[in-house]
């Protein structure tokens, strides 16, 4: 199978990140999926930011940020993000890739698994779940014994095959740094997947995909298609070399 491509966030170095405005972006660069954070409002909407915590419209300078999990759905709608963008809702994403893309959520707070598992089965979307929180990982799977799973990492552990199988995840996210060929074919042997994170370098995505991941999570998805040889839909959005 070819190395998928799956857009970080979007396209953050060209949008303001995890808006439908990147994700729709990420799009039109042919990613294969994209990831994105959720978290849950106080009155139970899962939306779409990667901290815990946000400025609301008309704070003053300094003012504290306030934790996503304290407000509404309606203070959330009234940040203002760098270029006048909104924070989207889970159910506004998918709504957007449609079966265009996989998309990949990271539940980044405990708690709001039933709702994000909710929010899926409501879309036609190939939908996947991962987290640092393997506990995470594991409710979810619960919840949802269908839904496809993985675990973050950002070290290298004795047994990796163990964390996932606790997890229930099938998914191992890891650090590109700490990836190497006995690592991935440990996985692969025990019938799981590496998705490697963050890659943003021409050579250094060349590398992996040689080596044999499954997938590449990276901010610049048409820099890392042409390095694949994938056809590209605009210029490629140079990243760091190596």
């Amino acid at each position: 199978m070819p190395t998928e491509v799956v857009a970080h966030r979007g396209s953050p170095r060209e949008l303001h990140e995890n808006t439908l405005e990147s994700f729709a972006r990420a799009l039109e660069h042919e990613a294969d999926g994209i990831e994105l954070d959720v978290h849950g409002t106080r009155d139970g909407v899962v939306v779409v930011h990667h901290d815990p915590s946000l400025h609301l419209n008309g704070s003053q300078a300094g003012a504290p940020r306030q934790a996503i999990a304290q407000l509404d759905l309606a203070a959330v709608r009234s940040a203002s993000l760098p270029g006048g963008l909104r924070v989207p809702t889970l159910d506004e994403v998918l709504e957007l890739v449609d079966t265009r893309a996989k998309v990949y959520v990271e539940i980044k707070s405990r708690g709001i698994e039933r709702p994000v598992v909710e929010v899926i089965r409501r879309h036609p979307t190939r939908c996947a779940v991962h987290s640092f929180d393997h506990r995470i990982v594991r409710a979810v799977k619960e919840l949802a014994p269908d839904l496809r799973t993985g675990v973050l990492q950002t070290s290298y552990l004795i047994d990796t095959v163990s964390a996932m199988r606790a997890a229930g995840a099938t998914d191992l996210w890891q650090q590109c740094e700490y990836i190497d060929e006995p690592l991935l074919r440990t996985i692969h042997e025990a019938g799981g997947r590496v998705i490697a994170w963050t890659v943003n370098g021409w050579a250094a995505a060349r590398e992996l995909a040689d080596m044999g991941v499954d997938a590449i999570c990276t901010d610049v998805t048409p820099t890392v298609r042409e390095s694949l040889g994938l056809p590209t839909a605009q210029s490629p959005v140079r990243g760091a070399a190596g």
